[in-house]
């Protein structure tokens, strides 16, 4: 495996990962906070939370589906993926009560690892 093929793996991998993370995050803690209302105050997470992680995820992400779509010339990870980057953002910045926020986030999650998974297989 060349070398720019190995960098294209690993930055899709890195990029799913975080993806995965990020959905986690979106699911669990609302769930967790709601079952158990004496950690809420433990585990808010202040505002910028979010943002540092749009900012970790935008430009490893946009890196991972441009490599991909140059290689392969495919589309629709492409598209999916900034979709997904679009509603990840939209969700981070828009100031939307919680439910919105973690429905646009979770939204977002998926389609960014679909594109991300799609990337990886057209490869």
């Amino acid at each position: 495996m060349d070398q720019s093929r190995r960098r294209q793996r690993i930055w899709d991998a890195a990029a799913i990962g975080a993806s995965a993370i990020c959905l986690i995050h979106c699911l669990a803690l609302p769930v967790l906070i709601a079952a158990l209302p004496a950690l809420a105050d433990l585990l808010h997470l202040p505002e910028r939370f979010h943002l540092a992680a749009l900012a970790l995820a935008l430009p490893m992400s946009a890196l991972a589906l441009a490599a991909g779509w140059r290689r392969h010339g495919l589309w629709l990870p492409l598209v999916t993926g900034i979709l997904g980057l679009l509603l990840l953002g939209w969700g981070a910045l828009g100031g939307h009560a919680v439910a919105a926020e973690t429905g646009l986030t979770v939204v977002g999650s998926i389609l960014l690892t679909v594109g991300h998974v799609a990337n990886w297989r057209a490869r």
